[in-house]
């Protein structure tokens, strides 16, 4: 059986078998740092009602969005320059990879404390930021030049 052509190339595009238009790119650096920013700025102002809600400490969500907020500022950096130096973008990468594997050991960590909901952010934030790593790694070399 043969797929029709439209959903080859979609496939094709999503596992990299083409590469990334260089219009699309140039947003993901943007999108990064939205994201870390929104989820930074969401925890540290409702900490003290996700602390209740999620059953955790509320150090432990302070921590949380104030490396969001680091991270976003980090990855802003990057967004506005027109070149960006390779070690800094293999270091954003980096920490997008290593903040999904803390996010998963948190969860887990937590799993029989924690209240469901605490389990679905931070699994959600860990596939969401592993698959910012993974495509910030996989077309590295357009986002390196600001289109």
């Amino acid at each position: 059986m043969r797929l029709p052509g439209a959903f080859r190339a979609w496939i094709a595009e999503f596992w990299g078998y083409r590469p990334m238009p260089p219009s699309a790119a140039r947003y993901l650096l943007w999108l990064d740092c939205g994201a870390a920013a929104l989820a930074g700025t969401a925890v540290l102002l409702l900490g003290s009602w996700l602390s209740e809600l999620y059953r955790v400490a509320h150090e432990l969500l302070m921590f949380v969005g104030v490396v969001n907020l680091l991270y976003a500022c980090y990855s802003f950096s990057l967004a506005v320059r027109d070149k960006r130096p390779r070690s800094l973008l293999y270091g954003l990468v980096g920490g997008n990879a290593l903040w999904a594997v803390i996010c998963m050991a948190m969860a887990l960590r937590l799993s029989n404390s924690a209240s469901l909901f605490a389990q679905a952010y931070l699994m959600g934030e860990a596939l969401f930021v592993g698959a910012l790593a993974m495509c910030e790694w996989r077309w590295r070399e357009l986002i390196l030049v600001r289109i």
